[in-house]
């Protein structure tokens, strides 16, 4: 399979059966690419490595509504250029994206333009960091009420372990006495519902630009 089209589509289709290593396949992949664009822009190692996670997190969260039509690296950039956009912003800089030019995935088609950031992008930026706060607080509120109202207690006690304590899968299995492929379907589930529950909420487009395709 050599075709970069079908090797996305496969993992994409794994990553949603809760397929660790296709997770870390597809980060392999992208990864490097993602970094040489970031950092481009940001010129800080450490910087450019956060806003490329958190584009793998937007990813996360927009899988379900993922578009099989739609170039993955295309995809990706898009996400992360979000994210750098936000970052620059908190920077004090005032980027200018363009993204719908081309769809050739490549780094070339965002542009970035450095101005003075005006005190009405400061306030958006922040009124969208409190609505992406809650909506996440409110959609990880709601699955852990379902969870418990129907008593998966060993889902809670994964979850609780793996995202509040930040144990690794191997970890948390050794501990629970599970497979370590039970303890990522379980992540993989909880983290499925919570973007079903986010997409419901009926949010503007730029609160979580990655949900929209």
């Amino acid at each position: 399979m050599n075709d970069p089209s079908r090797i996305d589509a496969d993992l994409i289709s794994r990553i949603r059966g809760g397929d660790n290593d296709a997770w870390q396949s597809l980060i392999d992949r992208y990864e490097g690419r993602l970094l040489a664009f970031t950092q481009s822009r940001v010129r800080d190692r450490s910087s450019s490595e956060d806003i490329v996670q958190d584009a793998f997190v937007g990813f996360l969260i927009s899988l379900p509504n993922y578009d099989y039509s739609r170039r993955l690296e295309s995809y990706l950039f898009s996400i992360c250029a979000y994210k750098l956009t936000d970052h620059l912003r908190r920077e004090g800089r005032r980027p200018a994206l363009q993204l719908h030019q081309r769809d050739s995935g490549s780094a070339d088609d965002v542009a970035f333009v450095g101005s003075a950031r005006m005190a009405s992008s400061i306030a958006r930026s922040v009124e969208r960091k409190e609505i992406e706060h809650t909506a996440i607080c409110d959609a990880i509120g709601e699955q852990i009420g379902r969870w418990k109202e129907t008593g998966n207690y060993e889902k809670l006690k994964v979850i609780e372990l793996l995202f509040v304590v930040g144990l690794s899968n191997k970890a948390v299995a050794e501990k629970i006495g599970l497979s370590e492929q039970r303890v990522a379907n379980y992540k993989s589930d909880f983290q499925i519902r919570l973007k079903a529950i986010i997409s419901r909420m009926g949010l503007d487009e730029a609160v979580f630009p990655e949900l929209a395709n």
